[in-house]
């Protein structure tokens, strides 16, 4: 596991953007980062998902975090564009943003993949990456210390069998952390890769049904890392891929 130790305010008064934030590692994402006093915002494609997260992080006592419902699938530009301009409305900035969300797709062979399947999970998990990065660019520019954390995994370093769409759209975000890290070297902004490595969520399951789900760590155990790169103890570091465990 990744070791580091959070100091109790290093998130204090940063506003971060959560993908992805209605469950599993999104959520422990937003609420750790809540806690560490962050204003999280919280997008996510289920609203009753996002508003239970809300509900926790209020009654913990955190700041009081915004929910923003979005399907990353149908998301178009213009909507990137509009949530890029309420946030600077109501925040002036953003400091943080985590592309938590993904989907897994068929796990089958490349011959046997639908095209339209493929297409869907580039959709989500590359084409909505680039799309709100790009639209979240500006804001992030305007923050003193801002941190993009891609969400990879180890079939995204080195191709598997039967993992398809999903393995190709993660060295597609390796490709998009690459670039983007290169282009903004010489700001305050810093781009990095993180593999969670195999945690306890449903995508795991769904991927090892066989497994014993106890034998990975919690989503909470895994936040050091998230953490670490979310916070100024990670300025300068930028362009490298992490792994959580």
């Amino acid at each position: 596991m990744f070791d580091y130790t959070a100091p109790a305010e290093l998130l204090k008064n940063r506003i971060i953007l959560v993908t992805g934030a209605g469950r599993g590692i999104g959520a422990a994402a937003a609420r750790t980062y809540a806690a560490h006093g962050a204003t999280v915002l919280l997008l996510g494609k289920t609203e009753k998902r996002l508003n239970a997260v809300y509900d926790e992080i209020v009654a913990a006592g955190h700041a009081e975090p915004v929910v923003i419902p979005l399907d990353l699938e149908k998301a178009s530009t213009d909507a990137y564009n509009e949530l890029a301009a309420m946030i600077e409305t109501e925040f002036g900035r953003l400091d943080g943003l985590l592309h938590n969300a993904s989907i897994l797709g068929p796990r089958t062979l490349l011959e046997q993949l639908a095209g339209e399947n493929f297409a869907k999970v580039m959709q989500i998990n590359v084409n909505a990456v680039f799309m709100l990065t790009s639209a979240m660019l500006p804001l992030l520019r305007l923050s003193s210390d801002a941190s993009v954390i891609f969400t990879s995994s180890s079939v995204g370093r080195k191709g598997r069998a039967y993992w398809g769409a999903y393995a190709v759209s993660k060295f597609a975000t390796e490709g998009l952390m690459q670039v983007m890290a290169d282009e903004v070297d010489d700001t305050p902004i810093r781009a990095n890769s993180l593999n969670p490595g195999a945690t306890r969520t449903d995508m795991r399951a769904h991927a090892y049904p066989g497994e014993n789900p106890e034998n990975n760590p919690t989503p909470a155990e895994i936040m050091p890392v998230y953490l670490y790169l979310m916070g100024p103890d990670s300025k300068g570091v930028t362009g490298q891929a992490f792994d959580a465990q």
